[in-house]
């Protein structure tokens, strides 16, 4: 039976005539409605922020992965508007939910912002919108949340409104893929919720978009994602503190492992994970592992390992100061790196905050520096990056490499650097007394 509310749709992505909402306009969110603005449509950003939506307004770009220049030419040309007013949602056919899945303290899934962005949508839901949840979320959700909230309004899924699941794959600060080019996995509540997404997003990409079953299939293969690298990385990790045991180089074992041509993808130890998915996301399944009677025993292992690196980086520092003759309490410990990885700006879960942490319980007198990050707050402390000078360098009873950005002069921190713990190979090749790898 053909769904006139679902022809008037196709109708208008085909001729681009759709308005699009994104709701949160933040590393996932604002990405996505550059690129559908630059595909043809007219845009609407949704946030809470109004900071973030006077940015957005004035062309004034914030998240590293997007171009300048698109985004202020987006928003000169009309074609992309941002607001903190929800009541212009109607205007919307199609409405892209991007909104933070944090843990709460107990590592449960907090989907208090899907919810809650449901029930905004849900008020000013009309008749022939796509609904689209692009938060990393457990199995589930979009079915056993969203859908009700949705028909709250007495409209049923698949005949009055259309929803579906499409997990945002971001990786910040990856030079090859981008929004654009990387491919999407979707899954709608319905055959027709699914062509529809289909049909939005096949006209904004340029990566393929690869249809599922369902929602839960889109929402478990996102899972499975970054399970698979917080797993891997767990080994990592794990063989980085055995072979640190036995004196071997972990990083020349993992070179020597590459050559062979099959069989094996090269993960690399580091000081832990950061990220708002690699740490997160895999919790969501153990948690809903329970509610089957299962317990996913090596998905937490491996976030244990993970989680114990921070502390295993201030050992291995109070270890080398303690070959000079120095405690690591009162130890001055230069940081270098904030970011939860190399050449971006982002401080989501990065491992540097948990090594600050325990090197306050240490009493050590901590600096930092990042070329990205020039200011942070954790914990009620402020912190500012200092500059990097060889005076500053020499000063520090010990300098731990945390982030290997690509700007550091690493042959200049050797030279003036006393001690070097260095957690990423950033000094890889170079031969010095000073420098000892995680």
């Amino acid at each position: 039976m053909i769904n006139p509310l679902a022809n008037s749709l196709k109708n208008k992505l085909q001729e681009k005539t759709a308005v699009i909402a994104v709701i949160g306009l933040g590393y996932v969110g604002l990405p996505l409605a550059v690129e559908k603005a630059k595909a043809g449509y007219k845009v609407i950003g949704l946030d809470v922020q109004q900071k973030r939506v006077n940015l957005v307004n004035k062309g004034i770009n914030y998240i590293g992965d997007v171009v300048d220049s698109d985004l202020n030419e987006m928003v000169q040309s009309g074609y992309l508007r941002a607001t903190t007013d929800y009541s212009e949602m109607p205007k919307a056919d199609c409405i892209a939910i991007c909104v933070p899945t944090p843990l709460d303290r107990y590592y449960q899934p907090d989907t208090s912002y899907v919810e809650s962005s449901s029930r905004d949508v849900a008020k000013y839901l009309r008749p022939g919108t796509l609904v689209i949840l692009e938060s990393t979320t457990y199995p589930g959700t979009t079915e056993e949340i969203v859908q009700p909230i949705l028909e709250s309004t007495g409209m049923a899924c698949g005949k009055e409104f259309f929803l579906a699941f499409s997990p945002e794959r971001v990786d910040p600060g990856n030079k090859q893929y981008k929004t654009k080019n990387t491919p999407k996995v979707i899954g709608g509540v319905t055959p027709e919720c699914s062509q529809l997404a289909q049909m939005l997003y096949s006209s904004v990409l340029d990566g393929d978009v690869h249809v599922v079953s369902s929602p839960k299939v889109a929402e478990m293969e996102k899972i499975l994602e970054n399970t698979f690298r917080n797993i891997n990385i767990a080994l990592a990790n794990e063989m980085a503190i055995l072979c640190n045991k036995m004196g071997i180089d972990v990083w020349e074992v993992i070179e020597a492992a590459k050559t062979k041509p099959y069989g094996f993808m090269a993960f690399y130890p580091g000081p832990g994970l950061g990220g708002h998915c690699i740490p997160i996301d895999p919790y969501y399944l153990t948690w809903k592992a329970r509610e089957y009677d299962y317990h996913t025993r090596l998905i937490e292992l491996a976030g244990e390992i993970n989680q114990s690196m921070p502390q295993f980086v201030v050992d291995k520092a109070a270890r080398l100061l303690n070959k000079v003759k120095k405690p690591l309490n009162s130890s001055k410990v230069l940081l270098l790196g904030a970011a939860y990885k190399k050449d971006i700006d982002d401080l989501r879960e990065s491992p540097v905050l948990k090594i600050i942490d325990i090197l306050q319980q240490e009493d050590a007198d901590i600096l930092y520096n990042d070329p990205y990050i020039p200011s942070f707050s954790h914990h009620g402390r402020n912190y500012t990056s200092v500059e990097l000078t060889p005076k500053v360098l020499a000063e520090a009873d010990i300098v731990i490499i945390t982030t290997d950005h690509s700007n550091y002069d690493y042959p200049v921190i050797v030279a003036h650097s006393r001690l070097i713990l260095d957690t990423r190979n950033a000094c890889a090749g170079m031969e010095s007394e000073k420098i000892s790898k995680l």
